[in-house]
């Protein structure tokens, strides 16, 4: 049984299609990715499985049942991109605030106060009004408030935006550590460093629909292939002529790209070929196609655009 089941999940705002037919699964215990360019539908989707978007069309279903019955939305957490907290209140104070609102109550909303502190890492820092804080520190509260009523599924919207790279490693930890723990993410991101990072898989969506989806190795071979690019800059500008015989060789003034399922037959070919014509290396990199290839083949924009 998937945790969350999509079908043919449409949504128009007037003349804008902002879903044209979404199908998605997220496996129990499962981190999947969800990118896609601005416009392309992420916060539609987000905020239909939340409740707070009615589709046109389509259907949700979390664990098998439909999330319009009631009480199916209750194994839903979500942590939004803004800093959904109360500045003037302190760490615990805001915990038990949201607490309350989850249901909680009693010894059950003390004992989640507790955890939700020590998950944030924030426990010396329980009494002090949230203005006070780092972005880091305020981002990991935002989490901590998310997964008060231990959900098992938690909606993350852009978790790391704005903040330095140790809070950033204190941010994945605590991602991981619900994935531990069999709490199935979505993960919505413009940081493919982090997808590539965290995600079991990732699911690519343009213009409304799901485009591609599978592990980035599945991706890979699937969009850009297994080839890896070779990256020279030469000293002077490479004549074209000199590289002619290397199929895909293409040639920029001094720069020059291919890429090569076999590079370590290639690299010494384009090393020998640029001697004979007289032209020096200054530097030559390998790399390995990741999901910034497979976004620019599948969308032909960059992520941020």
């Amino acid at each position: 049984m998937h945790a969350v089941e999509i079908r043919a999940l449409a949504r128009r705002f007037g003349s804008l299609e902002a879903l044209a037919g979404v199908d998605l699964e997220l496996a129990e215990g499962e981190i999947l990715g969800l990118l896609g360019p601005n416009g392309a539908g992420k916060s539609t989707l987000v905020r239909a499985l939340m409740g707070r978007v009615r589709p046109d069309a389509g259907e949700i279903r979390l664990f098998g049942r439909p999330a319009d019955e009631p009480g199916a939305r209750d194994v839903l957490g979500y942590v939004p991109q803004e800093i959904a907290l109360y500045p003037v209140l302190s760490a615990s104070e805001n915990l038990r605030a949201f607490g309350r609102f989850q249901g909680l109550a009693g010894e059950a909303l003390e004992r989640a106060v507790a955890a939700g502190l020590a998950f944030a890492n924030l426990a010396d820092r329980a009494g002090d009004p949230v203005e006070a804080f780092s972005g880091g520190m305020k981002r990991r509260l935002n989490l901590a408030v998310g997964i008060l009523h231990q959900p098992r599924v938690v909606l993350l919207d852009e978790p790391t935006v704005g903040i330095d790279p140790q809070s950033r490693e204190r941010i994945f930890a605590m991602i991981e550590e619900l994935a531990g723990r069999g709490v199935s993410i979505l993960y919505t991101t413009h940081y493919l460093e982090e997808a590539e990072r965290l995600c079991d898989r990732v699911a690519v969506i343009d213009h409304g629909k799901v485009i591609a989806s599978g592990t980035r190795d599945q991706l890979v071979r699937a969009t850009v292939g297994n080839g890896k690019r070779i990256l020279v800059r030469a000293v002077r500008p490479i004549p074209p002529a000199a590289v002619a015989q290397l199929p895909g060789a293409v040639v920029d003034g001094e720069r020059l790209h291919l890429t090569s399922d076999e590079p370590a037959v290639t690299i010494p070919q384009l090393l020998s070929a640029l001697e004979r014509a007289g032209v020096a290396v200054a530097d030559l990199e390998l790399v390995s196609p990741g999901l910034e290839s497979v976004f620019l083949q599948l969308t032909g924009r960059e992520l941020r655009e």
